[in-house]
């Protein structure tokens, strides 16, 4: 298994569809998971570290672990299958005992985010969904993620890197 970060949250210009971008921590490779919109809403209000005055669905979600005593040790990425992503999250309940839940990648990366807990990709779903970054250095990768450029710029820059090696 690949532990990966969220590194940026992408819009899609071709199916107008956000996008999730995970990076693989020990390599320039990233995964995109086209999501929904209204996880996509969750996801950038907690990387922004905003709050609504009532608990969202993974605000609720995490609220409910902790009157359970239960603990989020990680998440993982698991399969795709037919173009979709499956996904578990890793628990601890009360008692002690490791847990696994099925749920899509977009319900447990915004879980993850919200409880600090580790996000892993299996490494066959990594090998098989992931690209490589066009970016020499990470400082590179860092610019262009701040940047907000969209998935079609990074289609973009990816095109021009496999036509140049192959000439």
């Amino acid at each position: 298994m690949r532990e990966a970060e969220v590194r940026a949250l992408l819009m899609d210009p071709a199916t107008k569809s956000p996008v999730i971008l995970l990076k693989d921590r020990n390599s320039t490779k990233a995964m995109p998971i086209w999501i929904a919109e209204p996880e996509a809403i969750s996801i950038a209000l907690e990387l922004q570290g905003q709050r609504f005055p009532r608990p969202l669905p993974h605000d609720l979600m995490k609220e409910l672990l902790a009157a359970l005593g239960a603990t989020l040790l990680q998440v993982v990425i698991t399969q795709i299958k037919d173009g979709v992503f499956y996904a578990k999250l890793v628990l601890r309940d009360a008692q002690g005992e490791v847990k696994e839940l099925d749920s899509r990648p977009s319900d447990a990366i915004a879980l993850a985010l919200r409880t600090r807990s580790p996000i892993f990709i299996a490494d066959e779903v990594f090998e098989q969904a992931a690209i490589e970054s066009p970016f020499a250095e990470e400082e590179q990768f860092e610019k262009f993620v701040d940047q907000e450029l969209s998935l079609a710029e990074l289609r973009r820059r990816l095109q021009e890197m496999e036509s140049g090696s192959n000439e």
